[in-house]
């Protein structure tokens, strides 16, 4: 398999590979904490944050607009550690750490800040289920971004 050689080819596997990876962790957790609920209602909570409290009655698209709107999000945050990691050179020495900074970054961000600006309806943050969504950011997007990063410019 060959590497891919282009800055916008880079950042878009990165973003479709953690996208993925971030959300089928999404899924499992929501599965297992909901006690099967069905994992859809993810992605109309995702497109709520555009469409409002309507997304919840609006039917199947509303799945499938969510599902766009992670994959947008998703290669955001890749473009961003794309653009960010040549100019700090620290961050290839401990790819991992990194990883996990980034992922703690992304989830500060997105809780702190897009999700109380967006139409998502608004709960409590609570300790343990913060804990596990970390964990799960810095994992399933920091790692392998920083990871996929590292080959990148190491080429």
């Amino acid at each position: 398999m060959r590497a891919v050689s282009s800055f916008p080819g880079a950042v878009l596997l990165a973003g479709l590979v953690t996208g993925t990876l971030d959300i089928l962790s999404a899924f499992v957790y929501f599965s297992i904490a909901s006690h099967g609920q069905p994992v859809g209602r993810i992605l109309v909570y995702i497109s709520s944050g555009v469409f409002g409290k309507a997304a919840f009655n609006a039917g199947p698209a509303m799945m499938w607009w969510g599902l766009l709107f992670h994959y947008l999000i998703a290669l955001v945050w890749s473009f961003v550690f794309f653009l960010i990691y040549p100019k700090l050179p620290g961050l290839r020495q401990h790819p991992v750490a990194t990883g996990m900074v980034y992922g703690l970054l992304v989830w500060c961000v997105m809780n702190l800040v897009v999700l109380p600006l967006s139409q998502v309806p608004h709960g409590p943050l609570r300790l343990v289920n913060s804990i596990i969504n970390i964990a799960i950011l810095m994992v399933m997007i920091g790692i392998p971004l920083s990871l996929m990063a590292r080959k990148f410019y190491t080429r």
